[in-house]
């Protein structure tokens, strides 16, 4: 098992590799000049130049790639003397790190990954992202575990109750919803129950988890979630549904739960003991895809919602061609992915040990 985790992490490592270098590339590569957009149309050349050196424009384009790995390495070559920047790049731009060990005029230091910094607020990108990452990342969690519970619910619901009213029902609705796009489900949802029965249910339209009253200062306000959660939740639940559905039935239908009916174990012992735990898989690869797609899919929920998370951080860096922070947000939502499918692969040993290696 030990093995099998190494070559995860080094096929993961490998994974990230490259989408630095295409984000990287992708990027570096879109026409527009950072330095005018920070410092207006009316800039000279010489303040131009100046901006382009602090930012390593001026490097040809392997340079520029070389120094890129070194700020996002935790292991990096650090200039000893580094001088004073010119601008508002500091002249620690890396922040606090630890000293490993000096060569000649560098010395390799440990310190966390530098996103570099946003070229309209000079704020570092991590910072900006780490503002955002929690209202994203809560209303990704919040909609999985709705379209999961309910999911895993209506699937055994409708495998149980094969060619019933039930089944079928159940299998219309999760037509639907995955032929539904986010954005018109998102309209729908704010229309019928923020504006149609807004009196009823009390849900607002827009909002973010945290809100600020000029008395009392900032709070939680949770049934702002309740919409944008159920309405990105609406097509991982229709895929649940059927996968759970369709595993059961395979499940239900092997010797060994037949074997466990005929010993006259209870229905409850038979479904949830030994069908519902070996139909799981494809359901945990559905749940894990898409929790890391919800994070980088949530986009136009946030901006219909008027939600405060990544994506309006990102939309908002694209808007003004803020190549930092929307670098780092992609990286940041990659290897969120990463992580999450690495720790799916080892689940899959838990959850099943067929699947478990030696």
């Amino acid at each position: 098992m030990l093995n099998y985790i190494l070559r995860k992490l080094i096929y993961s490592f490998f994974v990230l590799f490259g989408i630095i270098t295409v984000v990287f590339i992708l990027f570096n590569v879109l026409p527009g000049d950072p330095a005018r957009l920070m410092l207006g149309q009316r800039a000279d050349v010489s303040s131009i130049e100046a901006i382009n050196k602090d930012l390593g424009r001026d490097k040809p384009l392997w340079k520029q790639y070389l120094i890129y790995l070194n700020d996002l390495s935790p292991l990096s070559f650090h200039e000893k003397n580094n001088p004073e920047s010119a601008l508002f790049i500091k002249q620690d731009k890396y922040g606090a790190f630890i000293s490993l060990v000096s060569i000649s005029s560098k010395t390799i230091v440990l310190k966390e990954p530098y996103l570099r910094r946003s070229y309209q607020t000079g704020r570092r990108a991590t910072e900006i992202i780490a503002d955002a990452l929690p209202g994203t990342a809560v209303l990704a969690i919040s909609a999985m575990v709705i379209a999961t519970i309910l999911g895993i619910l209506l699937g055994i619901i409708s495998a149980i109750n094969k060619g019933g009213i039930a089944d079928k029902t159940a299998l219309v609705l999760s037509v639907f919803g995955m032929s539904l796009p986010s954005f018109v489900a998102a309209i729908l949802m704010m229309w019928v129950f923020g504006y149609l029965l807004g009196k009823y249910t009390g849900l607002p339209i827009t909002g973010s988890l945290y809100e600020i009253d000029e008395f009392t200062g900032e709070h939680l306000v949770l049934k702002n979630l309740i919409l944008p959660a159920v309405t990105l939740g609406v097509r991982p639940l229709a895929i649940i549904v059927q996968l759970t559905r369709s595993s059961m039935l395979d499940v239900l239908s092997m010797d060994y739960v037949r074997t466990a009916t005929a010993k006259g174990l209870s229905r409850y012992a038979v479904m949830f003991r030994h069908a519902l735990p070996n139909a799981m898989n494809p359901v945990v690869t559905a749940v894990s895809g898409w929790l890391a797609s919800l994070m980088a899919g949530a986009v136009f929920i946030e901006i219909i919602f008027g939600w405060k998370g990544i994506g309006m951080v990102m939309l908002d860096a694209l808007n003004k061609y803020d190549l930092p922070v929307v670098m780092g947000a992609v990286l940041v939502v990659s290897l969120i992915f990463v992580i999450i499918n690495v720790f799916v692969d080892i689940l899959y040993g838990i959850i099943d040990p067929r699947v478990r290696v030696s």
